[in-house]
């Protein structure tokens, strides 16, 4: 799991919103479109692999995705969170 103090620094690189871990009921349903072929990255890539654990903007925005309980806070690599919507 990610530290509670990384997490208080870190924020959405495009709009600088803080983040928060992306809850289970939000991961599911994300790992769920992604097994159906229907979740693309910001920049506009087939995401392929689900997600062990992410972040989303606390304004419900974006999903960054955590890898080996390193976040991966890339503008393209993040995933509109209106696709599981």
């Amino acid at each position: 799991m990610i530290d509670k103090e990384l997490l208080d620094i870190l924020c959405c690189p495009e709009t600088k919103v803080p983040v928060e871990v992306l809850s289970e009921d939000k991961l599911k349903a994300l790992n769920e479109k992604i097994a159906a072929g229907e979740v693309k990255t910001i920049d506009g890539r087939k995401v392929n692999e689900p997600l062990d654990a992410g972040l989303i903007t606390e304004d419900g925005r974006t999903i960054y995705r955590i890898d080996d309980d390193i976040p991966i806070m890339l503008i393209d690599e993040g995933i509109r969170a209106d696709q599981i919507a």
